[in-house]
């Protein structure tokens, strides 16, 4: 497929698809006799997995050793689970943080309501 459909079946624009070939986040990339890149139907997945890894915090360099350990089946096992674990602690604490700032958000929401109710205000 060429950059236009991977675009449109990833909603990643095709500046950034470039950039993470450049960066070999998506493998090799093979150009067609008009010398058009031919990306392979496989890239959707990865291109999809490069997106939920950036959100959780994986930068695009462990990126790279995650995606090329599976491509190649030869990740290292004790690096592997070592990058998860840190990873995984770090998503943990950002949990933690998250419902921390909702306790904030429906204690302050709750004072407002009562407020709002002592003022004889409707809610909606």
């Amino acid at each position: 497929m060429q950059i236009s459909e991977l675009e449109a079946r990833t909603g990643v624009g095709r500046h950034a698809l470039r950039y993470y070939e450049r960066l070999g986040l998506l493998g090799d990339v093979h150009r067609n006799g008009s010398n058009y890149r031919e990306y392979p139907e496989s890239l959707v997945g990865d291109v999809e997995l490069v997106r939920r890894m950036q959100s959780l915090g994986f930068s695009l360099a462990e990126i790279r050793q995650v995606l090329d350990g599976l491509r190649t089946r030869d990740i290292d096992c004790v690096d592997g689970a070592r990058l998860l674990a840190e990873k995984r602690a770090r998503v943990e604490e950002q949990i933690g943080g998250l419902r921390e700032v909702s306790r904030i958000l429906a204690r302050e929401q709750k004072r407002l309501e009562d407020n709002a109710i002592r003022h004889g205000k409707r809610l909606e």
